[in-house]
C-alpha cells in the first residue's frame, strides 16, 4: 500500500470502530445502487417523453 493510500484511508476511517466502518461501506454501496436506479429511471422517463412527443 502506498503512503498516499494509507493516509487517504486513515483520513476517511480514522477513529472509527470496525463496525462503524463496515456500516459506512454498506451505506455507500446502497447509496451507489440507489443513484444508479434513479439515473436509469430518469433515462427511461426521457425516452418515454421523446417517444410520446411531449416536451
Amino acid at each position: 500500500m502506498s503512503p498516499a493510500t494509507f493516509y487517504k484511508l486513515k483520513a476517511k476511517y480514522g477513529g472509527m470502530e470496525l463496525s462503524d466502518a463496515k456500516r459506512l461501506k454498506q451505506l455507500e454501496d446502497e447509496n451507489a445502487k440507489l443513484k444508479r436506479l434513479l439515473a436509469d429511471t430518469m433515462l427511461d422517463n426521457v425516452v418515454l417523453k421523446d417517444l410520446l412527443g411531449k416536451p
